[in-house]
């Protein structure tokens, strides 16, 4: 019981270097989509958007992310969101990095909202302001990468009505675990 103890805290201590990038705003990080390679072209075909400017990762043997968002509807702001993710596997490390979702039509928005979506099998590795991410889950696959903040790249598309998106914001962490990302929703409204 304290090896598990020890785990956890030194899981929490590797997070500490990306609890600055937690600064970030909302309209920041969606500009960012917003200019970045194919998710560009999300925001003129997607129903509405989940936008998380920072998720901060951090693992040893038992890892753990979390990181707060907003829900857009045509743009306008319906609902916040969270993200939390446990871990257990070979890991090592802390990262903090971007992530949107787009959500294809109203259906898909409804089993969000719901609580019927979850990322799972997840496989990353960043390194400083690179980062390249793929994850399979309830809901189907997805890919993205990037080169920089300011000339991040990435390759994606509608799987089950979702299509996810991440940029590399900073730490680095090595990671071949099984992992799942879960969201909550509060509408706004």
């Amino acid at each position: 019981m304290k090896n598990l103890g020890r785990i956890y805290l030194l899981t929490a201590a590797l997070m500490l270097p990306v609890g600055g990038a937690f600064a970030d705003s909302y309209s920041d990080t969606t500009a960012l989509f917003e200019h970045s390679g194919a998710s560009r072209e999300f925001f003129h075909s997607s129903y509405a958007y989940a936008v998380f400017p920072t998720i901060g990762k951090g693992g040893f043997v038992v890892g753990a992310a979390h990181g707060d968002g907003r829900v857009y509807e045509h743009g306008r702001h319906v609902g916040d969101t969270s993200m939390t993710q446990l871990s257990i596997g070979f890991q090592f490390g802390g990262q903090a990095y971007s992530e949107i979702l787009f959500f294809e039509n109203a259906e898909a928005l409804a089993r969000f909202e719901r609580g019927d979506f979850a990322l799972s099998a997840d496989a990353s590795a960043v390194a400083i302001t690179a980062s390249a991410s793929a994850s399979a889950g309830t809901t189907g696959a997805s890919a993205g990468a990037s080169g920089t903040k300011e000339h991040a790249t990435t390759t994606g598309r509608y799987v089950n009505g979702v299509a996810v998106f991440t940029i590399g914001k900073g730490g680095l962490m090595y990671q071949a675990a099984v992992a799942g990302q879960k969201f909550t929703y509060k509408a706004v409204r």
